[in-house]
């Protein structure tokens, strides 16, 4: 693992060969990877009140939305679910977190650090953890979607970058899992990504209650690059005859050699 430092003063957080986060320290707004935009589109989208929100991370990196979170809903209690002890330390001593933050990083893993949480204690429930590059299927299958409910405050969001070759089929069935405890689950999505064109990252947002589709097509108008909101009725008609998957999933398709975190 290592942190390779730009002109620009940023700083890009490197694990199994994959770029994992992009923090500039001075400029915690300032976000890179398309997907990190597309999770902060949809809480500027959804949760625009600047007002605290407690937000859990399964994957924590260089903590880049933990940071824009700290910045933009001020005294958020945020929880980082980071097993890699080495690689915290290393992001602590070389981009350290701003002064006056609430966040905890707890060296566990998702599925042991999300059995520790209480009930309905999440705003919002982030998973963004990427072991050689593919989600674990233990972040993939029905017992995380429970836990993953469980978790969730009654109006909560559970936001996850997932990655899939053309065709999505992966994240179709993904979608599918979801859905069997949070009936709601929408797509942010570039559209070449989304029209198969090439392998690439997925952002689902899933919720119990009825997510905004005028409000999320708008947001994705306004992207810095060609996105797309699929809603939720959409992807439901998409998910038909799709089995979800089992207890434990399956992790995400290999990325290709220049990896599913693309800075663009």
């Amino acid at each position: 693992m290592s942190i390779v430092w730009d002109e620009r003063g940023g700083a890009t957080v490197v694990r199994d060969g994959h770029p994992q986060s992009y923090v500039d320290p001075d400029d915690p707004l300032l976000l890179v990877f398309e997907y990190v935009q597309q999770f902060a589109l949809v809480l500027e989208s959804l949760r625009p009140d600047p007002a605290p929100l407690a937000v859990t991370h399964v994957g924590g990196a260089g903590m880049t939305l933990a940071r824009w979170v700290h910045r933009m809903h001020p005294g958020s209690p945020q929880i980082v679910l980071e097993p890699d002890i080495a690689l915290t330390d290393l992001v602590r001593r070389e981009i350290p977190l701003p002064r006056g933050h609430r966040i905890r990083v707890r060296p566990l893993t998702g599925q042991e650090g999300i059995a520790g949480l209480r009930d309905g204690s999440a705003d919002v429930l982030v998973v963004d953890a990427y072991d050689d590059g593919r989600l674990p299927a233990e972040l993939a299958g029905r017992r995380w979607a429970r836990e993953s409910a469980r978790v969730l405050a009654p109006d909560g969001l559970l936001l996850v970058n997932a990655a899939d070759s053309p065709g999505l089929r992966w994240v179709t069935r993904l979608g599918a899992t979801l859905r069997t405890e949070l009936p709601h689950v929408g797509q942010l999505v570039l559209r070449e990504v989304a029209k198969g064109k090439r392998f690439g990252n997925v952002v689902l947002v899933a919720s119990r209650a009825p997510l905004d589709d005028v409000t999320l097509t708008r947001a994705a108008a306004r992207a810095n690059f060609p996105t797309t909101w699929r809603p939720s009725a959409q992807l439901a008609a998409a998910e038909r005859g799709v089995p979800p998957f089992e207890e434990v999933g399956e992790a995400s398709p290999p990325p290709p050699d220049d990896g599913p975190l693309r800075l663009r």
